[in-house]
């Protein structure tokens, strides 16, 4: 069933007055003029009644689709239960998950927070601490140029963005996949590296598996901790639990985000045997760790560990590929890159927003990691009918842009 075809003369949701109600929102970047009001699966529908493939899932945030029957029940059974004692509180659902995510990743220890860049902060705070104790207060990291590791300010420091304005003291970008570069960075007063096994706002930009375990062996040799951003990569996103494992390397310290809650903010940072001995002092914030978002990553992390799940990933990030890699050929495009469901897409002498704009018109959305690149973060429940709908989707609006282009 083509299910773009499919309408209704009545509006979902309550009456809303678009126009009016944005005019109260704060200046941001501009956005699509859809106004999305229910999802299922790998289908949005906006307030008109029309619907979209959705093959961006708020960049990998919904990874297991748009309100998937486990989370719904999951999070509706525990707002009637309990929403939040409050963060200085324990409860019963973020010790079982911190002890799940713990056994699942083979890690020490980890704490809850609510988000990726929240994460990344703690991940810089425990590795300072570690560098006051073991390294006579050690406290620079090291990041790749291209990453990005949130936005808050510690976390904006690591991510060589221009508009976040200069890094504080204490950080350093060198070269992505450039090993010689991170040797020749390290001195006495580094603390840790800090990178992505997949940049994925650079443009989807794998990290070589020469590099990552060459981090790894230097982090090892010259006695530092090597911090993995795994927020959008880890959750089975790259067709493992974690990237790592995908390369053979094993981190001292992992961040998670993104798809750890299938579209509810939760985040982790995870310690493995060197930084286990760390705390986070008064670390506690109003939403970290709270009981919907624990039973929704617990819900996602139940899902991940069926036999058939993980391999299911790759086999469709597989078929994902190839269908792109035909698009590339067909249009002129760069190879894609990626790994799991996670790809993006170079498209080098095209406009990757007038694609995401000619997408949407087929009943598509897509995301932009870079002004020429697509990047493709699909619900890991895709099925590889989605992913064949999408294609044909895609063709077709490559194909009006490519005839536009030709008659002018």
């Amino acid at each position: 069933m083509n299910l773009f075809s499919l309408s209704r003369a009545e509006p979902f949701g309550p009456a809303l007055d678009v126009q009016a109600a944005r005019a109260r929102r704060l200046q941001v970047a501009s956005r699509p003029e859809q106004v999305f009001v229910r999802g299922q699966g790998s289908w949005l529908w906006d307030n008109t009644g029309r619907a979209y493939l959705d093959f961006s899932q708020g960049v990998g945030v919904n990874s297991l689709g748009h309100s998937p029957a486990a989370l719904v029940e999951a999070v509706q059974a525990q707002v009637a239960a309990l929403v939040n004692p409050g963060a200085r509180f324990e409860h019963h659902g973020q010790l079982a998950l911190l002890q799940q995510l713990c056994e699942a990743t083979d890690s020490a220890r980890g704490y809850m927070l609510g988000s990726g860049s929240e994460a990344c902060e703690a991940a810089v705070l425990l590795a300072r601490q570690w560098g006051g104790r073991h390294r006579r207060g050690a406290y620079r990291i090291l990041s790749a140029r291209g990453g990005c590791h949130g936005h808050g300010l510690g976390a904006r420091s690591c991510t060589a963005r221009l508009q976040y304005g200069p890094n504080l003291e204490g950080f350093e970008q060198v070269p992505f996949n450039d090993l010689a570069a991170l040797h020749a960075a390290v001195d006495a007063d580094t603390v840790a590296v800090l990178l992505e096994p997949v940049q994925g706002e650079a443009g989807v930009i794998p990290a070589s598996e020469a590099y990552l375990k060459g981090a790894e062996k230097l982090c090892r040799a010259l006695g530092i901790l090597l911090i993995l951003d795994e927020v959008g990569t880890g959750m089975g996103r790259c067709g493992t639990l974690l990237a790592e494992q995908r390369y053979g390397v094993r981190a001292d310290i992992v961040t998670l985000g993104k798809g750890l809650g299938g579209g509810v903010g939760a985040a982790a940072v995870l310690v493995r045997e060197r930084a286990s001995g760390l705390r986070l002092v008064d670390y506690a914030g109003s939403h970290h760790g709270n009981p919907l978002a624990c039973a929704a990553a617990s819900t996602v992390l139940q899902a991940l560990q069926q036999p058939e799940f993980l391999p299911q990933v790759q086999a469709l990030g597989g078929h994902l590929r190839d269908g792109l890699a035909r698009l590339a050929l067909r249009y002129g495009l760069g190879a894609p890159r990626g790994a799991g469901l996670l790809w993006g897409l170079p498209m080098p002498g095209w406009h990757a927003a007038q694609v995401l704009g000619a997408a949407r018109d087929e009943g598509l959305l897509l995301d932009a990691a870079q002004a020429d690149v697509l990047r493709f973060t699909p619900a890991l429940t895709v099925s590889r009918g989605n992913i064949d709908d999408m294609l044909m989707r895609l063709g077709r609006a490559l194909a009006r842009l490519q005839k536009a282009q030709r008659a002018h």
